[in-house]
């Protein structure tokens, strides 16, 4: 495995954080009453706070993309996980991301919001990564790598050699974003999470399963990653 040490690219701030306990984390129990939550106790089916951890539709989710629970964080969608994973990993006004374009345009709407640099590379002219510049691209600085594969709006699958060698080469998160792997015949990169540490991937229900309502995001990564994410997300998200 391709060994980094997650704790290391996280921020001082977000490591010494003690995260907010909702009445759902301080009680396990069936009762009717929550008095500390200040909800209507007469059913309605949306008088309760929802279960803050997503436990049951971790447990689906996770069946049907085979992985654990622990490898799971769920957001609004893959938005909101794009948006934590700049303010859990990257320092404002010192750390950078690194975008190969053209992609989606959130990665860097999210790092501008969050006053992170944004080192771009262009694709190769059939929109494949050029890996010898991206190398060059990253600084010390550099704290994540965004590929999006299949690449929107392009539609392509970036090599998997490509993403490999990167994978290999850096010592940041690169973040493959499978929003539309459900349309393609190859495996997710989430079945190599074995191999590399720094490997994060980020699906989606609102594409393939025509969900986009619901807003629901998937985030697949190493459990280091998955307790930074929740250890700053909003309690009810």
């Amino acid at each position: 495995m391709k060994k980094i040490n997650i704790n290391a690219l996280a921020r001082e701030n977000v490591k010494k954080l003690q995260p907010y306990s909702s009445a759902r984390d301080d009680f396990q129990g069936t009762a009717s009453l929550f008095l500390d939550a200040n909800e209507n106790p007469f059913e309605s089916g949306f008088n309760r706070y929802p279960d803050p951890h997503q436990k049951k539709l971790k447990q689906v989710i996770g069946a049907l993309r085979g992985v654990s629970a622990d490898h799971l964080f769920l957001g609004n969608g893959s938005d909101e996980a794009i948006d934590l994973l700049i303010r859990t990993f990257c320092e404002p006004g010192r750390d950078a991301v690194l975008i190969p374009q053209p992609t989606y345009g959130m990665y860097a709407v999210s790092a501008a919001t969050n006053d992170i640099a944004i080192h771009s590379v262009l694709l190769t002219p059939d929109f494949q990564l050029d890996t010898k510049g991206v190398l060059q691209a990253v600084t010390p600085s550099t704290r994540i790598i965004f590929l999006c594969s299949p690449n929107n709006p392009s539609g392509n699958l970036l090599r998997i050699q490509d993403i490999e060698h990167l994978l290999s080469e850096v010592n940041c998160l690169v973040v493959v974003d499978e929003a539309y792997i459900d349309f393609s015949d190859q495996a997710s990169w989430s079945e190599r999470l074995s191999e590399f540490e720094n490997l994060i991937v980020l699906q989606t229900l609102s594409k393939a399963w025509g969900l986009a309502g619901l807003r629901i995001g998937i985030c697949i990564a190493h459990p280091e990653v998955i307790a930074l994410l929740n250890k700053i997300k909003p309690p009810y998200n």
